[in-house]
C-alpha cells in the first residue's frame, strides 16, 4: 500500500496538520501536541478509535468489520491512512 501526504483537518481545535507519507496518523497528531489516546500502535486494540467526520478512511486495522470498514465513520489513528486527500477528525 502506497502512503501519499494528506490533510488531518480537527474539528474541535479548528487546526489542520499536514501529515507526511512517512509518519503516521498518530504521530503526526502527537508532534503537533494533540494528545489522542494510544496503545499497540498496531490496530488491533482500538484505543485509537476515532470518529471521522469527512473523507475516506483507507482502513488497515484489524480490528473494525467490514460493515464498520464500509461505513467509514471511525478509524484507527495508528495505522489507517485516507484514500482522499484530507480527512477531517473529531478532535
Amino acid at each position: 500500500m502506497n502512503n501519499t501526504p494528506l490533510v488531518l483537518h480537527l474539528a474541535h481545535s479548528r487546526r489542520s496538520i499536514e501529515v507526511a507519507a512517512t509518519k503516521s496518523l498518530l504521530d503526526a497528531l502527537l508532534e503537533a501536541g494533540i494528545e489522542v489516546p494510544h496503545s499497540c500502535r498496531m490496530g488491533i486494540c482500538g484505543t485509537c478509535e476515532t470518529v471521522v467526520l469527512d473523507g475516506v478512511p483507507d482502513h488497515r486495522d484489524r480490528l473494525l468489520s467490514a460493515e464498520e470498514r464500509a461505513a467509514g465513520l471511525t478509524m484507527m489513528l495508528c495505522c489507517s491512512r485516507a484514500s482522499t486527500p484530507s480527512l477531517t477528525l473529531d478532535l
